[in-house]
């Protein structure tokens, strides 16, 4: 069955990330890429608009983990970070707070906290109810929810 994750990164790096068809959390580190399997729903969460930027707090991204690959990518400077193929949907950005009462991820306190991991399991229900709110257009999105 498929789960769904949140990863968390600036909206400067999910743009990157959306239009080079990719997810990359973490700063770049494989460890955590390693709990996604194919088909499943990734969603991204920017808590700035540009790292150590001004505040967003929205989702900003939604798509599906198109396979089981992790792969690098030489961005430079020697800089080379881990990242797996996702297909992203057409979907709205929208603020956390426009459902922050409705999600399992904010039910408990410091749920915050949990963000700074950088990758974090989502329930079915925040998946369904974060992807409603974004309108996001599911279809194109080939999974087993």
């Amino acid at each position: 069955m498929s789960r769904a994750w949140l990863g968390v990164v600036s909206r400067s790096h999910v743009i990157r990330g959306v239009a080079g068809g990719f997810a990359q959390v973490c700063h770049g580190k494989a460890g955590p890429l390693r709990q996604i399997r194919k088909n499943d729903i990734f969603i991204y969460y920017s808590p700035t608009v540009e790292m150590n930027g001004p505040s967003l707090r929205a989702f900003t991204a939604i798509g599906t983990v198109q396979d089981e690959d992790i792969f690098e990518y030489d961005m430079g400077n020697g800089f080379v970070p881990f990242r797996r193929r996702v297909r992203y949907a057409a979907a709205n950005e929208v603020p956390l707070e426009a459902l922050r009462h409705h999600l399992d991820l904010c039910a408990a306190p410091n749920w915050g906290m949990a963000l700074r991991r950088g990758l974090i399991p989502l329930t079915t229900n925040d998946m369904h109810r974060i992807a409603q709110e974004m309108q996001a257009d599911m279809s194109e999105m080939r999974n087993e929810w």
